[in-house]
């Protein structure tokens, strides 16, 4: 006899609550990753927000 699985159903039904919130944080993560990838070592040094956080 076969048994009811209930993943597919709770996973399509979240899916379509959560997907805005995953779409954003993947979009908020690329642009951080990207505007962050080109600091050299004398940008950083210059910075006050880093110096300020630099224990």
């Amino acid at each position: 006899m076969a048994r009811f699985d209930p993943w597919p159903v709770f996973f399509r039904r979240e899916w379509a609550r959560t997907w805005p919130f995953l779409a954003g944080f993947a979009v908020t993560g690329a642009l951080v990753t990207k505007l962050t990838a080109g600091f050299t070592e004398e940008d950083l040094r210059a910075s006050k927000f880093v110096q300020a956080h630099r224990r």
